[in-house]
């Protein structure tokens, strides 16, 4: 390019020293005149198409620098600001480094108008349909390699590649697994280890995966309606172990209880037992006259019959 502006100024250059040289006839005014607009006008396209323009990266975004002689690619980018460029010899391209969030489902209300729906098979071989979602970012230093490799920009690299690493890396994990584990156990498992491969998948490329979700979840009628009365017959079950066990705690307290109260009512007898023991022992025939004679107010019983009533006293004998 700097030898074609060099031409063209010695072509003006000699034609004003010469303004008659090469003019047929030796009166070629007019033919000097436009010889010498047209090296002017070439001149100034020449200065138009080489003079430096200010390319402004927006925050959030690298500029992918590349260079139209050799179609080659710059490997470090731009950051925000402004930037001067030639236009006949570079083209910048604006590229997003900020968290990105691509939505894959069947509704055509979010993510895309289309189906993008991700189908995969479990453990079973029964099909499977997924929603879900990916947060993501560029690392700003890969970008440029990003962009030799795909040289596309960032939205058609999540609706190719990007989704069909998802689809590949659910298959490797879902595709392991039961149906009724990934709807309950299993679920939050599912999700950490795809997002796990995902990321290996992805990293070559300098994108890092933020977040990874399972929106939705969408297996056969059939399969569902049995995973639903498993789960269902599954409660009952356990209703009905939880009762048992209710009932088994109550009979052991009953049992303990009846227990206490019969080992209590047995300490009781016996100690009454005892007591009448001891109290039987400890009654003589001295010990009631004694009583009896305490207790007397002096008067004779009233009985009938001629024999009079003797009271023995102790320590007195009987009459001969």
């Amino acid at each position: 390019m700097a030898t074609s502006i060099d031409s063209t100024l010695d072509e003006l250059r000699s034609a004003m020293r010469n303004p008659l040289t090469g003019i047929p006839g030796g009166g070629g005014g007019n033919g000097m005149f436009v010889k010498l607009a047209g090296a002017f006008v070439a001149l100034m396209v020449l200065l138009f198409l080489v003079r430096p323009s200010v390319t402004y990266i927006e925050p959030g975004h690298v500029g992918i620098v590349i260079h139209r002689g050799g179609g080659g690619v710059d490997p470090t980018p731009l950051g925000p600001g402004f930037h001067l460029r030639n236009p006949l010899m570079t083209q910048i391209q604006a590229y997003p480094t900020f968290m990105q969030t691509l939505v894959l489902t069947k509704a055509s209300t979010e993510g895309s108008e289309q189906n993008d729906e991700i189908n995969v098979n479990s453990v079973e071989g029964q099909p499977l349909s997924l929603d879900v979602s990916m947060s993501f970012e560029l690392r700003p230093d890969k970008v440029p390699a990003l962009y030799q490799t795909f040289r596309t920009d960032v939205q058609t690299i999540s609706h190719g590649y990007i989704r069909q690493a998802i689809r590949q890396s659910l298959q490797e994990v879902v595709g392991n697994e039961e149906i009724a584990a990934i709807l309950g156990p299993k679920k939050a498992e599912v999700v950490t280890r795809t997002q796990a491969n995902l990321q290996k998948r992805l990293d070559p490329y300098g994108i890092d995966v933020r977040q990874f979700t399972l929106n939705e979840f969408r297996a056969p009628k059939a399969v569902m309606d049995a995973i639903s009365l498993k789960n269902v017959m599954q409660q009952q079950a356990l209703t009905a172990q939880n009762e048992l066990q209710k009932n088994t705690f109550q009979a052991q307290g009953d049992s303990i209880k009846a227990a206490g109260r019969a080992k209590a009512i047995t300490a009781e007898a016996q100690a009454q037992a005892r007591a009448n023991e001891l109290l039987s022992k400890s009654i003589t025939n001295t010990l009631v006259q004694y009583e009896m004679a305490k207790r007397w107010n002096g008067q004779m019983p009233q009985v009938t019959g001629g024999a009079m009533p003797m009271l023995q006293l102790p320590g007195s004998k009987n009459p001969e």
